[in-house]
């Protein structure tokens, strides 16, 4: 059983000693709540896990709660409801339309990789198979509930919670928790200060205990004008009569990139009649959403009308083909973001070996992506089977992240009335964790831990 006698205890299944996979579990004597339920992604060993067994029953967790739609916070939903998961997930508007675009997307292309496996037969499994089906991803659905931010909910009578906006992505929020007398708060992914897409990340009153994400917790994005430095890349590509590819998540990055391009062609800063393209069905419908949820992001409708003025949004397959053999010089924007999956990876085939082409690193590339390998500078990448060389300009722009880094994660904790009893890092990679740490302790004298990715802690006893 899940439920305790009269300790409050989290369990980490997920982005513990890690970057991904997130999935907390708090328990109590009244309920079991998951908070996130996401995807490993980059190592094999961290992948392999998706395929693997939960070490609890998902039939004996009560409730869930997601804090945004990105696929490593949401990705394993649909296992989760298929292995017996009967309860409500609760999320944010903007997070409910946003969940189901990402993991139809992400059943789509596990279906399409294991039939392309199948059919060029370098899959080590026969057959290999999805992780999970459209359908089965649909099923989920039938879970998600609404909760807009700043509306607090009882979930039973020693326990409640309530949304509030953490600006990383659309409809992304901290969820700030009381729990029999005592605060607790997971801070999801925490966004930017400087982002001229969303507001920044809202500072919170107080809370005794904070599970806190460490992404960027041992660097800063550095003072360059991220924007500027886009410009340069891509003017400097286009002299070359080169195309600039840009992996991008579709839920945040690719949105923030196309505002930044279209106002970079109204400065007079890229050429006016460069084209950019939005390849990536998901990122097309996200990008839809914009006008749904004005509340939730500080682009005006003009601002809205114009991107799609700007960018040429592709939905189909077909249509990637045509623009890989249009020879003319052109940004395209593709998902997914670290190079693991989706239609980015026809387009690295054809560029990546050319010279006079720029791939734009604009997000974190987790350990084991391809991502990460072109950040690390090597030369060649293994796709579908076959191996790329990469000869074509690699930049990094870390100033166009979602995630905050360290300078921006302790802004906001020192914005706390009260601080922090004790923090607990997740969702980082122990590099990063262990600089965090000792940031945090030397400089703001909070007791922090990093969350072990085996076993529990106790947070206090209601008696």
């Amino acid at each position: 059983m899940l439920k305790t006698n009269n300790e409050i205890i989290v369990q980490s299944l997920g982005a513990a000693e890690t970057v991904t996979g997130s999935k907390h579990l708090l328990k109590t004597p009244e309920l079991a709540v998951l908070v996130d339920c996401g995807l490993f992604q980059g190592l094999k060993e961290l992948r392999l896990r998706n395929w693997a067994k939960l070490p609890v029953d998902p039939a004996e967790i009560d409730v869930m709660l997601l804090t945004h739609a990105h696929l490593d916070h949401c990705g394993y939903i649909p296992l989760l409801v298929k292995n017996g998961y009967k309860g409500k997930i609760y999320m944010s508007p903007p997070t409910f339309e946003l969940a189901k675009i990402i993991l139809l997307d992400s059943a789509k292309i596990q279906e399409e990789d294991a039939e392309k496996a199948n059919r060029g037969k370098y899959s080590k499994h026969e057959p290999a198979l999805p992780l999970y089906t459209v359908e089965e991803a649909e099923k989920s659905f039938e879970n998600f509930t609404v909760l807009d931010h700043n509306v607090p909910l009882n979930l039973s009578p020693n326990i409640a919670f309530q949304f509030i906006k953490n600006g990383h992505i659309l409809g992304s929020c901290f969820i700030d928790m009381h729990c029999f007398g005592r605060k607790i708060v997971f801070s999801g992914d925490i966004g930017r200060f400087t982002s001229d897409y969303l507001a920044p990340p809202t500072f919170l009153k107080e809370t005794e205990f904070l599970f806190m994400e460490s992404t960027y917790g041992d660097r800063l994005h550095g003072t360059k004008d991220p924007a500027l430095e886009l410009a340069e890349a891509v003017f400097g590509t286009y002299s070359q009569h080169g195309n600039v590819l840009i992996p991008a998540f579709a839920v945040g990055r690719a949105q923030e990139l196309m505002k930044i391009l279209s106002d970079l062609k109204r400065e007079n800063k890229v050429p006016y009649n460069l084209p950019v393209y939005l390849d990536s069905p998901m990122g097309a419908s996200v990008t839809d959403l914009l006008q749904k949820f004005p509340d939730w992001h500080k682009l005006t409708t003009t601002e809205c009308q114009d991107i799609y003025k700007d960018v040429i949004i592709n939905r189909e397959y077909e249509g990637t083909e045509s623009i890989i053999k249009d020879k003319h010089p052109k940004v395209v924007i593709s998902a997914s973001g670290m190079l693991t999956g989706g239609r980015v990876l026809e387009y690295m085939k054809f560029y990546a070996p050319q010279k006079n082409n720029t791939i734009l690193l604009v997000g974190y590339q987790g350990d084991g992506t391809r991502g990460r390998d072109l950040e690390e500078g090597k030369k060649e990448v293994k796709i579908h089977g076959n191996y790329v060389q990469v000869n074509a300009k690699v930049i990094n722009i870390s100033g166009l992240s979602a995630h905050g880094d360290q300078g921006e994660m302790m802004k906001w904790l020192n914005g706390f009335e009260k601080k922090p009893q004790k923090i607990f890092l997740i969702h980082g990679e122990m590099g990063s964790m262990k600089v965090f740490k000792d940031k945090i302790e030397s400089d703001l004298k909070i007791e922090t831990e990093i969350m072990p990715k085996t076993g529990e802690v106790e947070l206090f006893k209601t008696s």
